[in-house]
């Protein structure tokens, strides 16, 4: 299963892509997570310590110098394979598995600024950006969460045809419900029609009828274990609403046929 994470800055993209990787982890997947929002926030979201964080692939001047100008010459799509396990790092679970099963792994990358990797842009760090998440969505038969801003440029025409769905994250507001619209649009043109929306923080009414808006939501609320916590700590997992977003996620993947 490969998903990609979209929607506006602060609507809670992040926490959900961190909640998905560690309830698939729990039953028993291996999971790559994917940090390409310029937040870099997945990991502290995840559990990790700053200080435990993998510094971001964009700013290994020596890695993109020695992949990309390998040989003395320019080479826009260099071998990366061994670049993802090198460069990840582990994240715990965030309690035990479900009896009887095998535990699975959670890894981090940390991209950095990927800037528009479906617009063509030849900028030497930018090629390898492209490269690594072209190679861990499409060659990896691990489970695979990339967290993107809020376009979904990111994963390039070609990248894209290797996900298995969109998950478009917003919260119960008109602007965010906007940046929701657009990016289903988005998704739509480089083919990527298997969507649903996650409305975050929500309190009941009906989505404003915009186009482009994914047909089938899920909705979370207020979860007050989260308000309390957030204002000390960037962990979102190990909730006392544990329980209750692994029901929606369960939810959420039988909806997208995964």
């Amino acid at each position: 299963m490969k998903l990609a994470f979209a929607g506006k800055g602060g609507v809670g993209k992040t926490s959900v892509t961190s909640w998905m990787a560690d309830w698939l982890a729990r039953n028993g997947h291996n999971v790559w997570m994917i940090d390409a929002d310029t937040a870099l926030s997945l990991g502290q979201a995840s559990g990790l310590d700053p200080e435990s964080l993998p510094l971001p692939i964009i700013s290994r001047k020596d890695l993109v110098h020695e992949r990309i100008h390998e040989g003395g010459f320019l080479n826009l799509n260099p071998d990366v394979g061994d670049l993802p396990d090198d460069l990840a790092v582990d994240i715990p679970l965030s309690s035990k598995p479900l009896p009887g099963i095998i535990p699975g792994r959670k890894r981090l990358l940390v991209m950095g600024g990927l800037t528009n990797a479906g617009g063509g842009c030849a900028c030497d760090a930018n090629a390898l950006l492209k490269a690594i998440l072209a190679h861990v969505v499409m060659d990896s038969d691990d489970c695979v969460l990339v967290d993107l801003e809020a376009g979904v440029e990111h994963l390039g025409r070609g990248t894209v045809t290797y996900v298995d769905g969109l998950v478009v994250v917003t919260e119960p507001s008109l602007r965010s419900f906007q940046t929701a619209s657009d990016v289903g649009r988005m998704g739509l043109e480089l083919g990527l029609d298997n969507q649903a929306m996650v409305i975050n923080r929500y309190m009941g009414g009906i989505p404003p009828d915009l186009p482009h808006l994914p047909k089938w939501y899920t909705t979370i609320p207020p979860l007050a274990g989260l308000v309390e916590r957030q204002m000390m700590d960037g962990n979102v997992l190990s909730l006392p609403e544990s329980d209750e977003i692994d029901i929606i996620l369960e939810q959420l993947v039988k909806q997208m046929g995964l």
